[in-house]
């Protein structure tokens, strides 16, 4: 312990400077991320609702009378006996897989085309970028207007080719369908600036090589292309996953209130525990923690994969 007080304040000596520019940081990550993460963990192991927290009313002081019900919350949860965790869950993971998939296939697929030699390149790739570029409130409540059964531009268009109106937000399958377009057209700009980035830093000798050696387009995809993007799909496929599978504003600002249980992902249901209907902390914070144990596990998982991966490629 001695020596690694020593090792501290010797560092600190050194590189003092260093400390006091990360300071600031620290202290805020601790406010605004630290101390949220620590209560929620917290609340997770106890019966906090709304009628047993700390409340003012009036000049009435009311104290917190919740207790502590250690792993009751996650076993309750996790058995099943909550009764919602592992269909939200499964729903989730098809959710997130599903704009995931198609925000790189189309971000790849656009990218490869702007890396080419093309008239009006530049208008192309600043209307591209504009769906990244609008707030996600304004451009989900933009959709959620074009989705509109009675005025909707969606069901206009329908009528005009003769077929009736559709309700869009008010079927639970079509519900789904809805929100992975949405999501799509907010997410594909950004995987397609962060794969343009990449192909552009692929050398062009690598491409002649190739096309010398016989390769055709495919095999210079194959062979060049995905080999050279490796490190960049790794880093956006992950942000992706992560974002995705916290993809609160979507979810809740283009369903609303009208979103069917079967098309609630986990974090829009956390929302609803904790500030709809009788306030129910404790189960929100459990679905917090549990979604964050989950992203931890599959961010650990996927960098060791891709590690490994990253090893034998280079091996062979």
């Amino acid at each position: 312990m001695g020596a690694l007080v020593l090792r501290v304040r010797r560092s600190f000596d050194a590189y003092w400077y260093a400390w006091a520019m990360v300071l600031p940081v620290v202290v805020v990550l601790a406010v605004l991320v630290g101390y949220p993460l620590a209560r929620g963990v917290f609340l997770s192991f106890t019966d906090a609702d709304e009628a047993n927290v700390a409340r003012t009313i009036g000049v009435n002081h009311i104290a917190a009378t919740y207790k502590s019900v250690g792993l009751e919350n996650y076993w309750r949860v996790l058995s099943g006996q909550e009764g919602h965790f592992w269909s939200r869950l499964s729903w989730t993971v098809v959710w997130t897989a599903s704009c995931v998939v198609l925000h790189y296939t189309l971000g790849l697929g656009l990218a490869l085309l702007l890396n080419r030699p093309l008239r009006l390149r530049a208008l192309y790739r600043v209307l591209l970028i504009l769906p990244w570029a609008v707030p996600a409130f304004v451009a989900t409540f933009s959709w959620r207007l074009m989705f509109n059964e009675k005025y909707g531009v969606f069901n206009a268009l329908l009528h005009s080719l003769g077929a009736g109106p559709v309700d869009w937000l008010g079927d639970a399958t079509l519900q789904k369908v809805s929100a992975v377009a949405v999501n799509v057209w907010l997410g594909v700009p950004f995987m397609m600036v962060a794969i343009l980035g990449g192909l552009q830093a692929i050398p062009r000798e690598l491409y002649e090589a190739a096309e010398m050696d016989g390769a055709g387009p495919w095999q210079r995809f194959r062979h060049v292309t995905l080999p050279g993007l490796r490190t960049v799909s790794g880093t956006v496929i992950l942000l992706g996953v992560i974002w995705t599978f916290n993809q609160f504003q979507v979810i809740y600002l283009l369903l609303g209130q009208g979103a069917s249980s079967e098309s609630e992902i986990l974090v829009t249901y956390a929302y609803r525990l904790a500030f709809q209907g009788v306030r129910d902390y404790a189960g929100s914070a459990t679905y917090g923690i549990l979604i964050l144990s989950l992203l931890l596990v599959f961010a650990v998982f996927y960098r060791r994969t891709l590690a490994r991966s990253q090893k034998e490629g280079a091996a062979a």
